[in-house]
């Protein structure tokens, strides 16, 4: 069992509040998930200036590492350091910084790149993680948050979610997958690699494989009900946009509230109580195997 959160801003003026109203979205849902927590936040300048690439890992604790990464690159480098996370900026594309992450700290585990979206990420409670990521100050235009009950693999940083393993593309999941040591052998053979032994990576892994492939999100997100054994749901964003899929029989809860100022995903509906206008939102479950989308 765990807790699934995310907001979508549509009006402008509420976009300076998302990191709050993501936060207490989360916290609502600590029980559901003791071990560990993570966010992912778009569009927020104070994280991720608008034209600069990130990529964020567990801080890897050499102290010269930083300096090493700027000399892989050959440009410089910003290193800010979000609770245990660190998010390493320049000005530069994704792929350049990532492949000199990957070449001067081979040790650090990646958990988010993009241009858009800076993932943090943690064990512990999410309120504890939540004051340590800052997320009460952050705006931005959408992001999303788990809280995370371990199952099926370790209580560690690594295995929390979000999941973010290309450009801006973030997953959450509640559920278990019952096939992910068959799809994550398929996927290595195609050349995918993996930072963790978490089952909901493999679930990730494979929307980007898809995606990269030529899928749209949508597609993707269909493949996945043909694909993996299991029950689930999942919530995925990209820049713009954010999804949600449940299995076929709809073992595991979503509940989803929109409004002409926003819309939001939850594990449950407690989560979603205290948003502005909520008394007015469309509510519902979304139905099994399907696919939801919406763009901001």
């Amino acid at each position: 069992m765990c807790g699934i959160a995310a907001l979508q801003v549509r009006d402008p003026a509420l976009r300076p509040r998302l990191g709050a109203l993501l936060a207490g979205m989360t916290c609502r849902l600590v029980d559901r998930g003791p071990d560990a927590a993570g966010v992912a936040v778009y569009d927020e300048p104070g994280l991720l200036p608008a034209g600069w690439s990130n990529v964020s890992v567990l801080d890897p604790g050499r102290p010269d590492w930083p300096d090493a990464v700027a000399a892989a690159l050959g440009a410089e480098v910003d290193v800010r350091h979000v609770g245990p996370t660190a998010v390493v900026r320049s000005r530069t594309t994704t792929a350049a910084l990532a492949g000199a992450v990957r070449t001067a700290v081979p040790e650090a585990t990646r958990i988010g790149r993009g241009r858009h979206a800076v993932t943090l990420k943690g064990v512990g409670l999410a309120a504890d993680l939540t004051e340590a990521f800052g997320l009460d100050a952050l705006g931005g235009t959408q992001g999303i948050a788990h809280t995370r009950m371990a199952t099926e693999s370790a209580v560690v940083a690594s295995g929390s979610h979000p999941f973010s393993v290309d450009d801006d593309l973030c997953l959450v999941h509640n559920g278990s997958f019952s096939n992910h040591a068959t799809v994550r052998r398929t996927l290595r053979r195609h050349g995918v690699e993996f930072d963790s032994d978490n089952d909901s990576e493999v679930a990730a892994r494979f929307i980007g494989h898809r995606m990269a492939a030529g899928d749209t999100l949508t597609e993707a997100l269909e493949r996945v009900v043909g694909v993996f054994d299991g029950f689930y749901t999942l919530v995925v964003t990209t820049a713009g946009t954010l999804a949600v899929l449940r299995d076929p029989i709809a073992c595991k809860p979503a509940v989803v509230a929109e409004t002409a100022a926003w819309v939001a995903v939850a594990s449950e509906y407690r989560a979603l109580a205290e948003l502005p206008g909520v008394e007015t939102a469309r509510i519902f479950e979304p139905e099994p195997g399907r696919v939801y989308t919406w763009t901001s």
